[in-house]
């Protein structure tokens, strides 16, 4: 049975009284049938740490450095999350890969890094809306996918989280629909097959204009097993009914 994940992905939001009121919020709520994660901004995480402290909730980051340390100014090693308490780390989100020029063999070396020092890396892949409407969605997240499966290997890629998230659906609140989601899981869980992973038990996640609304649809599908979640995990009230959307086990 794979397990189920609901992250939520602050991006660069947040202030220390809000995410106080947030974090207060979801800690206070039933806890839902997945497990649940929040991803903050770097500086907030003693806080998110603290706030957490005896929940269910993990937390996470929202990317790390492919270096264990160094003269790397600015840069934030997996290991340093690890001390603050962080158990998950998103690498490969598209706003990384099209901002800051990550490549697939970056994004491979930074999950490598992540899973070296304890982490659980979610691992994010995904088209651009021209990439789709030429055909070539499989093409493209395919090799986003197999620079990581390659340098990780069948055992180490067992242990990654993966998230699908189409370009064109970030952030836009246009969601790929239910059944285009599940077609392109379906190729994801298929190629981590092909490289010998246990593809059976690896969870993957949908991300993309998630919302209450759509969120139970989409987590219905055989090959979705959660959510990464942008704007909506702001919101505590969203953000909880997002995760009380995943069907129990």
């Amino acid at each position: 049975m794979r397990r189920s994940l609901v992250a939520g992905n602050w991006k660069m939001h947040g202030r220390l009284d809000a995410n106080r009121s947030l974090i207060d919020a979801l800690v206070a709520a039933p806890r839902p049938a997945c497990e649940v994660a929040v991803c903050v901004p770097f500086p907030y995480l003693a806080q998110a740490q603290a706030l957490l402290a005896g929940s269910a909730i993990a937390l996470g980051a929202q990317d790390c450095s492919v270096h264990e340390q160094g003269a790397y100014t600015g840069e934030v090693a997996a290991g340093m999350l690890r001390e603050f308490g962080c158990s998950h780390v998103i690498v490969g989100h598209s706003e990384r890969r099209a901002l800051h020029g990550e490549t697939d063999a970056t994004v491979a070396a930074k999950a490598e890094r992540a899973l070296a020092s304890g982490l659980t890396p979610i691992v994010c892949v995904g088209e651009t809306l021209e990439q789709r409407e030429q055909g070539q969605t499989e093409a493209v997240i395919g090799m986003q996918l197999d620079a990581v499966l390659h340098l990780l290997g069948a055992q180490r890629s067992s242990r990654i989280v993966l998230a699908y998230e189409p370009v064109w659906a970030i952030g836009t609140g246009r969601s790929a629909s239910a059944e285009q989601a599940q077609q392109v899981h379906a190729f994801l869980r298929a190629r981590v097959r092909h490289h010998g992973a246990d593809a059976d038990a690896l969870p993957m996640l949908y991300g993309g204009s998630v919302k209450p609304d759509n969120a139970r649809e989409l987590f219905a599908q055989p090959d979705i097993d959660g959510g990464l979640i942008g704007g909506a995990s702001l919101k505590a009230a969203d953000f909880l009914a997002i995760a009380s959307a995943v069907p129990s086990p």
